[in-house]
């Protein structure tokens, strides 16, 4: 799958599971109920532990059926060691120009966090592919439809407090795909083993965000 093809995927299966220090043994069967629950991106964060055996296991069992990202992606060594274990994006929390050169130099997705207009701007003249907004909700949906205005051609995923009360509106203030991690990774429910709770969430969360961006399937 080339890397526009990628984008286009995130743009239609825009909910990007936020995967975080799940335990081990238990790792498969949350991602699994992500997956039977609808989601198609999945973020493996890199401080979780076999965060790169994970994104390469997922690669070699899913292929283009789902793309797997790593996150939590400081610096563009760590980057590499994940484009090296078949990440299709690179997701930070902040932004690093070089992290972002040496992703797209491999050809993945480069997916850097940002606040402020002018480090939008920036980041994506320097080659990011999509603008993580975070922290997403302390500024709320309203701040997406403010800094949209002059900068409409820069797509935009909040990322941080995201969740299905408020997804909706991000959406509707032109928000391109989200970033959701706790409130779709419910840690009650992962404590509990309930596997088919995060099923059910995770297919809430999908529907969603396919209803209202009038997605069909």
């Amino acid at each position: 799958m080339r890397k526009w093809d990628k984008l286009k995927f995130i743009e239609q299966n825009g909910v990007v599971a936020v995967v975080r220090k799940v335990e081990p043994t238990i790792v498969d069967d949350v991602i699994n109920a992500l997956i039977n629950g609808g989601i198609k991106v999945i973020e493996i964060t890199v401080d979780s532990k076999n965060s790169y055996h994970t994104i390469n296991k997922l690669k070699e069992k899913y292929g283009n059926e789902l793309l797997v990202g790593a996150g939590t992606v400081l610096d563009a060594p760590t980057a590499k060691m994940a484009i090296d274990a078949n990440a299709d994006f690179i997701f930070s929390p902040t932004f690093n120009e070089e992290t972002v050169r040496i992703t797209n130099q491999y050809g993945r997705i480069s997916i850097p966090g940002v606040l402020t207009p002018t480090e939008i701007l920036n980041a994506y003249a320097a080659g990011a592919d999509i603008l993580k907004v975070f922290p997403g909700a302390t500024y709320g949906p309203g701040y997406f439809k403010d800094v949209l205005a002059p900068l409409s051609h820069i797509p935009l995923m909040p990322t941080g407090g995201v969740n299905l009360s408020n997804l909706k509106l991000f959406l509707n203030n032109g928000a391109m795909s989200v970033g959701i991690g706790g409130s779709l990774l419910d840690r009650k429910l992962i404590a509990s083993r309930d596997f088919d709770g995060i099923r059910l969430l995770a297919n809430q969360y999908i529907t969603l965000f396919k209803e209202v961006k009038g997605i069909e399937g």
